[in-house]
């Protein structure tokens, strides 16, 4: 897939639930010519929403990929879910992006979610441009929402379009168009053609002082970019349009602003012109600094690759779909080439993988553009042939070896334990199971031999009902579920010092050692367990000793605590001394001293059960305030701000997961379906000592 860097933008739709993604894409097909019909999320007919689960519940669930041509660019498009609890297909689509679109709902605004995927593209460094969707809508103000961005985001939002009118066509002053800052005209949307017919204007007599205002605003932050701009304005000399967008594109490109368009992508009315937006603004490969590596064989060492095919081939995994002919392995091509029919080689698997067929993606696995014979730098296209490598997994050359940063997923916070009915549905369940690791990394399973059960760990009670799904009716699978549980975690809630000894005859040999061992909670309690391999204290041992100690602490790190056998989290383990004799004391001692040590510390530093937190963002009419916070306190929430949204009143509380099963039932309940709510993990808390006890501690 050949194609001139310059013109090629991989770029993605990100936004809060419900803002009009999916939408927006199908728009973007539309007017581009890759569809002869504008789908609708409401009647399943999208391009992106295929599967039987998204077409049902009206959301995306699985981000999907698809190809088409604006003007002179080629776009490789990747729509992503909204909703919390499948963030992970947002995180893996930004980590392989160069650029996104950023939507919000003219009425809503900024939302829980949005925060969320804005703080995920400032972690991939992204630049993006804004589009504020749904302006035909009752209550919709585009510019609440232009003032919510900056503080709310930490952004710095540039318009450089106004509305003509906002609302829908009932209202006296109903959205029509928009006003273009740049070039100063009034663009005129047909209703009867879904938005393909654009009609420039000359803007509305009373208008013109307004969209003067707000174009001055758009240049006197552009003159803090562009010296060239400001000589020009302080020579009062016209301004070139060209001048314009290339320093919105330095801009946008260095995340120094985000250009902020706007309209209503289900009438089609502004999709035109974000598409333009998108070559104009976003970045090409080019644009983009060269990915940073590490040596596989001297991982202190960085390499570099640029976005040239003169580099050596480079490539991460970024998403894998389980098919029957063989999986489908997306991977973004960072620099050189790759050809069908050739191996590479994997440096996180330490092994070589087959490339068998190459194909351009088009939504998900069950339609495939077509087939292609070689990938090229920039490109995001579709591998079978691998086997064993994973998400977030590097393939490259063997002679040129390069690992690429992986993909990191947020922890698990909801369980279900799970159970075939019989003998015969075990081993099926196995595979299935197996095969949607491999598709979901925030999904998790374990078996547990004894009781017969396996238990599913996700992101949410949206995510585990997903899953439970697919189970029973895209695999037959016979299978009881049980209820949903919480992932607790173990800390401890004070520093200790303890002592580990060995001192056993084993045969002739007396063994011994001691080991003085630092037990210290951390700050963040959702931090993994650090154990120090320096040696601290008096006394001092042979490496090897060390090594064996501090080896054995990190595998019991990793076993579990010892009010439930939950994972440890938030502690530092550090050795401070110890003592070796020069007969007895080998290895084995010294591991048996850590153990010792490892069950005196998780005892002697108070052990403490963590629950999880989440963040809950509630949009509500004032009128049911009273009765929405009564409840939050009945669930041992805490208030953290409100605000007001327009019409409505938002309002920022924390409380337990524990206590929200079923929380967004409840919320419609209290406020006769008008109140809305989302949610995303915060971190952990300190469980009641009752839920303690119910584990027998």
């Amino acid at each position: 897939m050949a194609r001139d860097l310059e013109s090629l933008r991989n770029i993605g739709i990100i936004a809060h639930i419900d803002a009009g993604k999916t939408t927006v894409t199908e728009r973007m097909l539309y007017v581009s010519g890759s569809k002869h019909r504008a789908g609708g999320v409401d009647s399943g007919t999208t391009e992106t929403d295929d599967d039987p689960e998204e077409q049902e519940r009206g959301i995306t669930i699985y981000s999907a990929c698809v190809t088409f041509r604006w003007k002179e660019n080629a776009i490789n498009l990747l729509d992503t879910p909204g909703h919390v609890d499948f963030t992970a297909e947002v995180e893996r689509c930004l980590r392989v992006l160069d650029g996104a679109v950023v939507v919000f709902s003219g009425r809503e605004g900024v939302e829980a979610q949005s925060e969320t995927v804005w703080r995920q593209a400032d972690k991939y460094e992204v630049p993006r441009v804004v589009f504020i969707n749904k302006l035909d809508r009752e209550g919709a103000d585009f510019y609440r929402v232009l003032d919510e961005i900056g503080p709310r985001l930490n952004a710095q939002p540039v318009a450089i379009q106004i509305p003509v009118g906002m609302g829908p066509p009932h209202v006296s002053d109903p959205f029509v168009g928009v006003i273009d800052l740049i070039e100063m005209h009034m663009l005129r949307f047909s209703t009867e053609d879904d938005g393909k017919e654009v009609s420039i204007e000359e803007i509305p007599e009373e208008l013109v002082d307004d969209a003067q205002s707000w174009r001055e605003m758009m240049l006197e932050a552009l003159y803090l970019i562009s010296n060239e701009m400001m000589e020009l304005a302080l020579e009062e000399k016209p301004l070139p349009v060209e001048l314009i967008r290339q320093v919105l594109r330095e801009g946008c490109i260095s995340r120094t602003i985000q250009p902020v368009l706007c309209g209503s992508a289900l009438h089609g009315m502004g999709v035109q012109p974000l598409l333009d937006a998108v070559g104009y603004y976003l970045p090409s490969p080019l644009d983009r600094p060269a990915v940073t590596g590490v040596d596989p064989k001297r991982r202190d060492k960085q390499l570099q690759r640029r976005p040239s095919t003169k580099d050596a081939f480079c490539a991460l995994v970024f998403k894998i779909l389980p098919a029957k002919t063989g999986d489908l392995y997306w991977i973004r091509v960072y620099s050189g080439s790759l050809t069908a029919n050739s191996r590479v080689y994997n440096p996180n698997r330490d092994k070589k993988e087959n490339i068998a067929q190459l194909w351009q993606i088009h939504a998900t696995k069950k339609e495939r553009q077509g087939q292609v014979q070689k990938l090229e730098c920039g490109d995001i296209a579709c591998a079978i042939g691998p086997r064993i490598s994973i998400t977030g997994d590097t393939l490259c050359e063997t002679r040129d070896a390069i690992e690429l940063p992986s993909i990191q997923f947020a922890q698990t916070v909801l369980s279900m334990a799970i159970e075939p009915e019989n003998t015969t549905e075990r081993k099926k369940l196995s595979e299935v199971l197996d095969m949607l690791k491999r598709q979901d990394p925030t999904f998790h399973a374990v078996e547990n031999e004894e009781s017969g059960q396996t238990l599913i760990s996700g992101m949410g009670e949206l995510h585990l009902d997903v899953i439970k799904h697919r189970l029973t009716r895209d695999f037959n699978l016979n299978v009881k579920f049980y209820k949903p549980r919480v992932n607790y975690r173990e800390t401890i809630g004070e520093k200790a010092e303890v002592t580990g000894r060995c001192n056993r005859q084993i045969g002739a040999t007396q063994m011994f050692a001691r080991l003085n061992v630092r037990f210290e909670p951390l700050e963040d309690r959702a931090a993994n367990v650090i154990v120090l391999d320096q040696f601290f204290g008096e006394g001092d041992l042979p490496d090897e000793l060390k090594v064996a100690a501090t080896e054995e602490l990190r595998g019991r790190a990793l076993g579990g605590g010892m009010i439930g056998s939950f994972p440890l989290t938030g502690m530092r383990i550090s050795l401070v001394g110890g003592e070796m004799h020069e007969v007895g004391s080998d290895e084995v001692a010294f591991r048996i001293a850590a153990n010792d040590a490892f069950d005196q510390g998780l005892q002697a530093g108070s052990p403490t059960l963590l629950e999880p937190v989440m963040r809950l963002d509630i949009v509500t009419p004032e009128d049911y305030m009273g009765e929405i916070v009564g409840d939050l306190q009945q669930r041992r929430a805490t208030i953290d701000s409100t605000e007001s949204r327009g019409a409505m009143t938002g309002v920022i509380a924390y409380a337990p997961l524990k206590e929200l099963f079923g929380y967004s039932s409840a919320i419609r309940s209290l406020s006769q379906g008008r109140a809305g709510c989302s949610m995303e993990p915060h971190g952990y808390q300190p469980a009641p000592e009752q839920d303690a006890e119910s584990f027998g501690f």
